[in-house]
C-alpha cells in the first residue's frame, strides 16, 4: 500500500517540526518545502533529516511551487511558512505581506494547476481578532488586526475561504491562538523569558527586559495544536476551526510561573523597557474551541503551567551546556575525544 504524502511549508519551524513527527509517526511520506539560502537553520528537524525529504521552492516563487508539488505528489499540503514575528512585520511590511499573505495565494494556485485533489491546510493566526469586539473569539467573531503580521493573516485566511468557495479546494484554515515549546524562537516572549530565566537563575545575568506585561494571550503547546491541523484535514468537508485552551495569561502570569519554577521572584529581575512595545497593541486573545471540541474531538494536553516549565527546564539544560564553564569544557572534551 502506497503512504500517504504531505508536504510541509515551514518545516524547519517549531510548528513544522512538531507535525513532522506527528506524521511520520502516523506513517506518511513527509516532504519539507525549504527556501535555497546559505542560512537555513535545521536545529529543530536535525533529528528528523533521515526520515523527511526537503525539496527546493520559494513561497514567492510559483514556478518552484508548482516544480515540489508535481515531484512530491502530496495528498495533504501544510502552509506554515510566513514571515510570523509580529513586531518585524512593522519594520518590513512589504516583505511579511509577500510571504505571508500572497505566499498563500501561490500555493493555492500551485495546486489548482497540479493536482486540484490536494487538502491544503492555511496556518491563520489569532492576531487576525487583533482588537477583539467580544470575548472570547470563535469562529464567527469579526476580525479587527492590528499589525501588518496581522493583516497579512487575515489576506491568507480569506484567500483559503475564496479557493475553497471559488473553486471547491479543500482548502481550510486554523485560526491558532498562541502555541509555544522549547522550540519556539528566542524573539518570541515566552522563549525570551524562558531564556532569561535560565541565565539569570545560572548567575549570568541579573535582569532581563520586557515590554508589555500586562499584555493577555491564551498560550498553549504548539505539539498539541498540530494535532488539530491534521484533523482538520481528515473531514469530510473543509471548514475553519479556532484551536485555543480558552484560558487568558498575562505576560506577567507568565514571568511569575516562569521565575517560580526556579524559586525567584520576578520583580526583582525584570526591567521594562519601552522599546519592545508595540506601535498598536493588542491587550487580549481568548480563544473558544468548542467546534473543534466538538467535530474533531480536539482538546489539549498540556496546562499553562505544564508549559512554562518546560520551556524553562528545557533552556535551563540549554544553556548549562552551551554557556557556563562546566558545559564549555564538556563540549571542548566531546570535541577533543
Amino acid at each position: 500500500m502506497t503512504k500517504r504524502a504531505a508536504l510541509i511549508t515551514g518545516i524547519t519551524g517549531q510548528d513544522g517540526s512538531y507535525l513532522a513527527e506527528l506524521l511520520l509517526a502516523k506513517d506518511y511520506r513527509v516532504f519539507g518545502l525549504v527556501r535555497r539560502s546559505s542560512t537555513i537553520n535545521f536545529e529543530r528537524i536535525t533529528h528528523l533529516q533521515d526520515q523527511v525529504e526537503l525539496v527546493p521552492g520559494d513561497l514567492l516563487d510559483p514556478s518552484s511551487l508548482i516544480s515540489a508539488l508535481q515531484k512530491t505528489a502530496p495528498q495533504e499540503v501544510y502552509n506554515l511558512a510566513a514571515q510570523s514575528f509580529v513586531p518585524t512585520s512593522w519594520s518590513q511590511p512589504v516583505l511579511t505581506g509577500e510571504f505571508t499573505a500572497l505566499g498563500v495565494t501561490r500555493m493555492l494556485e500551485a495546486i489548482r494547476v497540479v493536482n486540484p485533489a490536494i487538502r491544503f491546510y492555511q496556518a491563520s493566526s489569532s492576531e487576525m481578532f487583533g482588537m477583539v469586539e467580544e470575548t472570547p473569539q470563535d469562529e464567527k467573531t469579526r476580525f479587527y488586526p492590528r499589525s501588518p503580521y496581522g493583516v497579512a493573516k487575515l489576506y491568507g485566511h480569506w484567500i483559503t475561504v475564496n479557493a475553497r468557495e471559488s473553486y471547491r479546494l479543500f482548502a481550510c484554515s486554523g485560526i491558532l491562538f498562541n502555541h509555544e515549546s522549547p522550540r519556539r524562537g528566542i524573539e518570541f516572549v515566552t522563549r525570551r523569558v524562558s531564556y532569561n530565566v535560565a541565565r539569570i537563575k545560572l548567575g549570568l545575568a541579573k535582569k532581563m527586559k520586557i515590554g508589555n506585561t500586562a499584555a493577555e494571550r491564551d498560550w498553549g503547546f504548539a505539539g498539541d495544536y498540530v494535532r488539530a491541523m491534521w484533523l482538520m484535514l481528515q473531514q469530510d468537508t473543509p471548514q475553519d476551526y479556532v484551536v485555543a485552551t480558552g484560558i487568558t495569561h498575562s505576560v506577567q502570569d507568565l514571568l511569575k510561573v516562569a521565575f517560580r519554577h526556579v524559586g525567584l521572584d520576578y520583580r526583582d529581575h525584570i526591567e521594562i523597557d519601552s522599546a519592545l512595545l508595540r506601535p498598536a497593541e493588542v491587550s487580549h486573545l481568548r480563544g473558544n474551541a468548542t467546534k473543534a471540541r466538538r467535530e474533531l474531538g480536539w482538546e489539549p494536553s498540556v496546562s499553562f503551567e505544564q508549559l512554562v516549565a518546560m520551556m524553562v527546564e528545557s533552556d535551563l539544560d540549554l544553556v548549562s551546556k552551551t554557556q557556563t564553564p562546566a558545559g564549555r569544557l564538556r563540549e571542548v572534551i566531546a570535541s577533543e575525544a
